[in-house]
């Protein structure tokens, strides 16, 4: 008798399932999620390293053959951004070795031949970290297998490396157990790309003093190739003070093979600034919220004599948000240096020292915009943050093909609080593209005097004096127009339809009873009649 074939189904899973399935490989082990985190990414490093190197591999027997000569010469690799790769630490190794019960040392072995290998990457990758992780090999194998299965044969994105790396950055920071650690090494990616169209990071060098996991820099590149522009006029430079965050960076620019100068070392910005001297065109940042210097061991003395404040009173220890507006100033090209960073609402506001700064960098006319964000943007905080703008060049000039007017003496408010109808995760709220083009509107409008008019609720631009007139206050709250909609009733219209509604009511109350009492009398009086 013939056998019957049975047809099964296969489902063909999404790039976020296995990602997905990535994500709970590991889940419930002994390591911790910040373990986790960094088990993950490392293999996703080596997964893309290899891929590179293999695609990079057979280009070089393309146009010289297969010639071991060739083959082996670093320098054909490391001239294109690739890694190059020994026998044992790529991925094809991992891959046919993943049920051997040492896998991890294989692994491990792996990194430290990169790292050795490739001096741009000194310091990046984890060390005789997969055996102390704490897993079982099976553990790893499934992790692997999942890995494996993200081929840019499979999945044609533009940036599929990108697009993996930002996922499990993005989806770690919202699993950490700790706000500071979240806070700490991840931004938003709505907000990064916002920081990037806004100030056009199109060549020159970058600036990030507390570049977390790279993630501004990563935008700045995606911002010229989103704009056509060309990628190598940009130069990224910056430094983190957390170890573990600072080799995510490097590994993080190193797989997309974007050339960046993060320090020999993790250091913090104000114990030891590493680009001393040194002048940029672009800042983007999102310093820690609120940080202590004196927890830092940052003396009062040592503050007060710091060249970084020099025309400004000193910033105080107990809050480091005005030292980080002065330190980002005082790097930036005096000329055409512009900065976007974000920071806690309350420096808006702040008095005393912090007061005082602000009053100057306003009479300076280094504050440029004012953009208040909606809530629940962070994993670290719910709460409202502000980017600033600071500009060194706010006359009339061209800019980018476009005449930009003289905006001395105005700064731009926007308030975006409401703008928080763009969900993700349950809770967190993003910016969409088409939402990011409109404030980029807003602000190039404004620039140029083109089209652009206040409106309430959402924007205006201020003069210095009118700010003068606020003390020196930069909540949007005081300049931006806000509609009271109590005004619009009509009080008197609306009073009649309630007392008339309550008439109603109370005649269908009255009905109502009376109907009761009638009811409960002639049951009264059966029950008298037995």
């Amino acid at each position: 008798m013939a056998k019957i074939k049975v047809k099964t189904k296969t489902t063909e899973q999404t790039l976020e399932t296995i990602m997905m399935n990535c994500r709970n490989a590991l889940r419930g082990t002994i390591g911790g999620n910040e373990k986790n985190r960094d088990a993950v990414l490392g293999l996703v490093f080596l997964k893309f390293a290899g891929f590179k190197f293999e695609n990079r591999r057979a280009e070089i027997i393309e146009q010289y053959g297969d010639v071991p000569a060739f083959l082996e010469k670093k320098s054909f690799y490391l001239s294109e951004n690739v890694f190059f790769l020994n026998e044992t630490s790529r991925w094809s190794h991992i891959e046919i070795n993943a049920s051997a019960n040492d896998i991890a040392v294989i692994i491990d072995t792996a990194m430290r031949d990169i790292e050795d290998g490739n001096p741009p990457l000194k310091g990046a990758l984890p060390q005789n970290f997969y055996v102390t992780l704490g897993t079982r090999p099976e553990q790893l194998k499934a992790l692997i297998d999942e890995i494996n299965k993200i081929d840019d044969k499979r999945f044609h994105e533009s940036d599929l490396i990108g697009r993996v790396y930002e996922y499990f950055l993005q989806v770690f920071a919202i699993d950490s157990g700790t706000s500071n650690e979240k806070g700490e090494f991840y931004t938003p990616a709505s907000i990064v790309q916002l920081i990037a169209e806004l100030i056009e990071p199109y060549s020159g060098v970058v600036y990030d003093p507390c570049c977390g996991s790279a993630g501004m820099f990563v935008s700045s590149i995606k911002f010229v190739e989103r704009h056509n522009g060309n990628r190598s006029k940009i130069s990224v430079v910056g430094q983190e003070r957390n170890p573990d965050t600072w080799r995510l960076a490097k590994m993080n620019l190193a797989i997309r093979g974007i050339a960046h100068n993060l320090g020999e070392r993790p250091e913090s910005t104000f114990a030891e600034d590493l680009n001393k001297g040194k002048m940029v065109d672009f800042i983007m940042a999102n310093p820690p919220f609120n940080l202590k210097l004196g927890a830092q061991g940052v003396a009062q003395d040592n503050m007060n004599s710091d060249p970084r404040w020099d025309g400004y009173t000193p910033p105080p220890v107990s809050n480091a948000n005005y030292a980080w507006i002065l330190h980002m100033l005082s790097k930036l090209d005096v000329t055409n240096g512009i900065a976007g960073f974000l920071l806690a609402n309350g420096a808006l506001n702040a008095d005393g020292v912090e007061g005082e700064i602000r009053k100057g960098l306003i009479e300076n006319d280094k504050i440029e915009a004012i953009i208040v964000l909606p809530r629940e943007m962070f994993y670290s905080t719910d709460i409202s943050v502000t980017f600033w703008i600071l500009n060194n060049n706010k006359n009339a000039r061209i800019l980018n093909g476009r005449q930009l007017r003289d905006r001395r003496g105005e700064v731009l408010f926007v308030d975006l609080r409401r703008w928080n109808d763009n969900i993700y995760e349950k809770k967190y709220v993003q910016f969409s593209d088409e939402q990011i083009d409109n404030i980029k509107k807003i602000y190039t409008s404004w620039q140029t005097g083109v089209d652009y008019q206040d409106v309430p609720e959402l924007c205006r631009s201020a003069t210095k004096d009118e700010i003068k007139a606020q003390k020196y206050s930069l909540a949007p709250s005081k300049y931006i127009e806000f509609i009271d909609h109590d005004m619009e009733i009509d009080y008197a219209r609306e009073m009649a339809r309630i007392q008339s509604e309550m008439r109603e009511v109370l005649r269908a109350e009255k009905k109502a009873q009376s109907m009761l009492e009638v009811a409960f009398r002639g049951i009264g009086y059966g029950i008298d009649q037995k």
